[in-house]
């Protein structure tokens, strides 16, 4: 599923890894959002279902992305994505975005922000809502102008 480089802007792809972690079965909802980014224009690498959390940043490392989504209705968002910041802060991802989907109780947003979660979307986000989030906070990297000087 993905693209290429921007023609125009020289610019790749942002490089998005999407990923059902834990013992979650239910990927209609990340199946669809994972589908809206590549008509937005965006690579996605689709994990399956119940990935281990260094089985995602494995991914994230391995395909060199830009934003990690994670999609889970199963209630253990609070372990399961404490150990995927860790395993991210551990890594150098830094520089990558981590976005969550689901159905994530109000209590549990402001330690998922602390743990390193950079947004959170509740069901009925909008796929356009999610594609301007990601379009307007991704960070630098290689294949970006400014960075390089280029623009």
């Amino acid at each position: 599923m993905g693209t290429g480089p921007d023609v125009l802007s020289g610019r790749q792809a942002v490089r998005i890894v999407v990923a059902k972690v834990g013992l979650d079965g239910h990927e209609v909802g990340a199946r669809v959002v994972a589908r809206g980014l590549v008509d937005a224009g965006m690579e996605v690498i689709y994990t399956g279902l119940r990935r281990t959390p260094e089985q995602v940043v494995a991914t994230a490392l391995q395909e060199d992305c830009d934003v990690i989504g994670i999609s889970i209705l199963s209630g253990a968002h609070v372990p399961l994505l404490r150990r995927v910041c860790a395993l991210m802060k551990e890594h150098g991802l830094d520089d990558v975005l981590l976005l969550v989907g689901g159905v994530i109780p109000d209590v549990d947003v402001q330690p998922l922000r602390e743990f390193g979660v950079d947004e959170i979307f509740h069901p009925a986000t909008k796929i356009d809502e999610i594609v301007r989030f990601i379009t307007a906070n991704v960070r630098s990297g290689p294949g970006d102008p400014e960075q390089n000087g280029t623009s």
